[in-house]
């Protein structure tokens, strides 16, 4: 049984800061990433953000067989989720994907993003253009559908009719006070989506992540005890928003820098903006 905890204005708000932080992470990775960068340089930049706030990574020390070593997960091609920042450099034609989050004054903020290096084929190009369609896709019809199931299963059709697959092994979830709080949120429809469904109402902030493959949906995880890869080395992309209900509709409280930057509002984040 869920146990989801509302949220008010005033506590979307101070989400909302979080988030922001998250943003300015995403602007930075992506003004850095070029071919010859290495992975672990992305990292440390987020990481200097963060100390730079006083706000703590939700990901460094995460617990696992081994605690997760850094600030962000950074994962590469047929990677999909929970790569771990290293030496390794960024070719011409990669796609990388960035997840990162936060803690700011006691909220969450996590948001993922999916990079093409360099010029990359028409493969990876579809496929990342996919995965961001299919996660706004996700959050525009949050203002239209009922219950979450409803959006799940539009998202899987639209993913599928695109000739790609959505992985199954990793879904969604709440986000508040804890990174990962109810309910669990899937991009795809099975029993469990069915017997787990919720309500989409005012005050609810989930993090909506399709994590989309070019082949199979099957995956597996590396020696590393993280990093998780496509059955068939075909490539993968991430795209993430935590996103809150409100009587107004969905709202991104990790918006994209360059979306702010259209509205008129500075993308770096503003201690006190």
């Amino acid at each position: 049984m869920n146990t989801i905890f509302l949220k008010s204005r005033r506590e979307i708000d101070r989400m909302r800061r979080a988030g922001l932080l998250v943003t300015e992470a995403h602007r930075i990775v992506e003004s850095m990433i070029q071919p010859g960068i290495t992975t672990a340089e992305l990292d440390q930049a987020v990481e200097a953000l963060f100390e730079k706030h006083h706000a703590k990574p939700l990901f460094k020390g995460f617990p696992g067989p081994v605690p997760f070593p850094a600030v962000c997960c950074i994962s590469v091609n047929d990677e999909v989720v929970h790569g771990i920042p290293g030496d390794r450099v960024l070719q011409e034609g990669d796609i990388v994907s960035v997840d990162t989050g936060c803690k700011l004054n006691g909220w969450c903020g996590d948001s993922a993003w999916s990079y093409p290096v360099g010029q990359v084929d028409a493969q990876k190009q579809k496929l990342l253009e996919v995965g961001e369609a299919a996660l706004l896709l996700a959050i525009e019809q949050v203002e239209h559908c009922q219950m979450w199931s409803e959006v799940a299963a539009r998202l899987a059709e639209f993913i599928e009719k695109n000739g790609c697959s959505s992985v199954e092994d990793f879904v969604g979830h709440g986000i508040g006070q804890e990174m990962h709080e109810d309910p669990q949120v899937p991009h795809f429809v099975d029993k469990t989506t069915l017997e787990n469904d919720f309500e989409l109402r005012p005050g609810l902030v989930i993090a909506i992540e399709p994590m989309v493959n070019a082949g199979t949906k099957r995956v597996t995880i590396t020696e590393d005890h993280w990093t998780v890869v496509t059955l068939d080395g075909k490539p993968s992309v991430h795209f993430e928003h935590t996103v809150a209900i409100t009587p107004d509709g969905a709202e991104i409280l990790t918006p994209r820098a360059s979306e702010l930057a259209k509205r008129g509002i500075k993308g770096e984040f503003q201690e006190n903006g």
